[in-house]
């Protein structure tokens, strides 16, 4: 391998240096015969971990680091990301091949993996989802909820991943963790926060059954087939995945599908607007391949908003603080009070 980089070479634009490349390809050869050179492109649409194509001209890679600045430790494991997708490889629930993974920081400054690109169509934008017709909407929307349901009756122990998470207290300590991350990247009050907070750990539900859970499920975290809408050529961004409480996936998942009322929306766009079927018809169609009991919606749908509102809160802190690449941060802070009502009136109702 070339000497050790300086883990600081990478600006703060996320560019990677020519000696982090070279230290880069170094560790590939080991796993690809006949690596060149490569070049490295920053990837649009991640909005926390940094994702780069790789390129030696004929072959391409991805590769997954963590964020350039503040994070909760746990919040950007790149060793789990990595684990879960390489134990799930063998299911029915599509992931891109692993090539490896490299937990020290000696090269980039953090952790990182690469893993090989896999080709078709990220549906993230408007106009990205009126490239479907009305048919091919509904092949997509129930081939994305198919392959929720897919992972959520995977037997974690056949696949490798029994201890992957403590599933026993789930819930009590998905509000303690948001919570706390919510108190680690806080750089204004918004209204009825913390109350959300409160009464959430006031009255948690019982988990049914202990899953391997995504924990960001949405559309533009699937990479889905160029010439079959109604086929997933992969599901990408597993960094808070662990086993805990599937319908906890759900929430979130109707959450991002139907949207918030109206709101722009920097984060996605929001398929139940735009001809897609509706989050009431999938989540019908949930039940009926997982067979799970759905009674405690309403806790479930406000703690998806209290989930994804700290999620946003901790992506505008990082803005504020000139610690993001990308485009579209300087508007999700606007989305934290309107979610954080919603996460109220559900329990309210």
């Amino acid at each position: 391998m070339n000497a050790p980089t300086d883990p600081a070479a990478s600006p703060a634009t996320g560019e990677l240096s020519a000696s982090q490349l070279a230290a880069v390809r170094d560790l590939l050869v080991a796993h690809v015969p006949d690596v060149g050179d490569l070049q490295a492109a920053l990837l649009a649409g991640g909005r926390s971990n940094l994702t780069y194509t790789l390129t030696d001209g004929p072959r391409r890679w991805v590769l997954r680091r963590p964020p350039l600045g503040h994070v909760l430790a746990t919040a950007h494991d790149m060793r789990r990301e990595y684990r879960v997708m390489r134990a799930l490889a063998p299911t029915p629930v599509p992931v891109p091949r692993m090539v490896f993974e490299h937990v020290e920081p000696d090269v980039l400054g953090a952790p990182f993996y690469v893993m090989e690109l896999v080709d078709g169509v990220i549906y993230r934008t408007v106009d990205d989802l009126a490239r479907l017709d009305g048919d091919g909407a509904r092949q997509l929307g129930h081939a994305f909820l198919d392959s929720l349901a897919a992972l959520h009756v995977v037997d974690p122990a056949t696949v490798g991943l029994a201890d992957f998470g403590r599933p026993d207290g789930y819930l009590a300590r998905q509000v303690g963790r948001w919570t706390k991350q919510l108190a680690s990247s806080r750089s204004r009050e918004v209204p009825g926060f913390d109350d959300l907070a409160a009464r959430l750990a006031e009255d948690v539900p019982a988990t049914q059954r202990a899953s391997v859970v995504h924990g960001d499920y949405r559309l533009d975290n699937a990479i889905v087939s160029a010439d079959d809408p109604g086929h997933l050529e992969a599901v990408l961004d597993w960094e808070m995945a662990t086993l805990g409480d599937p319908l906890a996936d759900l929430a979130l998942f109707n959450l991002y599908w139907e949207g918030w009322g109206g709101m722009d929306n920097p984060v996605a766009a929001t398929p139940a607007e735009h001809g897609f079927p509706s989050s009431a018809e999938l989540t019908r169609r949930y039940a009926e391949r997982t067979g799970f009991d759905l009674a405690d919606n309403a806790w479930y749908t406000a703690f998806a908003c209290f989930k994804f509102a700290v999620i946003c809160e901790g992506i505008h802190y990082r803005y504020v603080q000139g610690l993001t690449v990308g485009e579209g941060f300087d508007r999700i802070g606007t989305l934290v009070p309107e979610v954080v009502r919603r996460g109220v009136a559900a329990l309210d109702d």
